[in-house]
């Protein structure tokens, strides 16, 4: 029997004064394996890099917020999504989810990899985000 790769992806959830969560809708357009659905801001995780470090380009790179604090580990969780690499096979995504907080007013300019945010109650993020993330993680908000 193989063994299923996997690639850690790192996640931030971004809650505001109201306890409201930022999510991104991801452009379908941009990947042909998955279509637009709901995501909270991150990445994977680069050679020699922190998890902080990931977390801070993710999300300047993602939202145009440059200042993050109180990184806090949250949950990880294995995706319901795959997706292939380099080399044409399948790989599973790990996501190691860490609550952040941003300056209060911050602005969202997002990149070409979205195509809309919004700022939702817990229990619309959930279901929001239950495409790509299993209810280990989902029934936590």
């Amino acid at each position: 029997m193989t063994e299923k790769l996997f690639h850690v992806g790192i996640k931030a959830l971004i809650q505001d004064k109201s306890d409201k969560i930022l999510l991104l809708k991801v452009d379908g357009n941009r990947y042909n394996k998955h279509t637009e659905h709901w995501d909270i801001p991150g990445g994977r995780i680069q050679y020699g890099g922190t998890v902080e470090e990931t977390l801070a380009r993710e999300i300047e790179e993602e939202t145009g917020i440059k200042r993050i604090g109180n990184v806090e580990f949250f949950a990880s969780v294995i995706s319901n999504h795959e997706f292939e690499i380099e080399t044409g096979q399948t790989v599973g995504l790990v996501l190691m989810i860490h609550k952040v907080r941003v300056p209060e007013k911050s602005k969202v300019r997002l990149s070409d990899e979205h195509s809309g945010h919004e700022w939702v109650h817990k229990k619309e993020a959930g279901k929001r985000l239950a495409n790509k993330y299993p209810p280990e993680f989902t029934d936590l908000l």
